[in-house]
């Protein structure tokens, strides 16, 4: 497992690499740092996203989670940029319940690149955000999107 941290607008993020595949994306500074064409690659995206000439990513990923977790994910990954879904309708996407959309949502280990963000409450409510400045940050992201709240 290798490590890569960076600054970036919304504080410093930490990228983790494992078999080849990005498997996190968390915010903070390792204590263990490497460097690979994978993680450079997915630093330079992320940095490019967030200055607002990137809508999307081109990454291998390979989150850890079950089997819900995971088609919620990939339902989220089917969101455009600039878009958003309730949990409600990504719930009934899925034959399942919006809370437990929700509880997907808050362990999603690659936010930004998976796009929890765009997930939204009932009536345009903001929801939660697990990332770190949580609404406060899924609000900028949002804005960046160019999603008006």
């Amino acid at each position: 497992m290798t490590q890569l941290s960076f600054h970036s607008a919304i504080g410093d993020l930490t990228l983790t690499e494992e078999d080849d595949h990005l498997v996190a994306l968390d915010w903070g500074w390792a204590r263990d740092q490497g460097i690979s064409a994978l993680l450079e690659k997915a630093r330079r995206q992320i940095l490019e996203y967030l200055e607002g000439t990137r809508r999307d990513f081109d990454l291998p990923l390979a989150p850890a989670g079950t089997v819900f977790q995971k088609r919620v994910w990939k339902a989220m990954c089917a969101i455009p940029f600039g878009r958003t879904k309730t949990y409600g309708e990504l719930a009934a996407k899925l034959k399942s319940a919006p809370r437990a959309v929700g509880g997907a949502c808050g362990k999603n280990p690659l936010p930004i690149i998976i796009p929890c963000h765009r997930i939204l409450g009932a009536h345009g409510q903001l929801g939660g955000y697990s990332g770190e400045g949580g609404t406060d940050t899924k609000r900028r992201l949002l804005t960046l999107e160019g999603v008006s709240l």
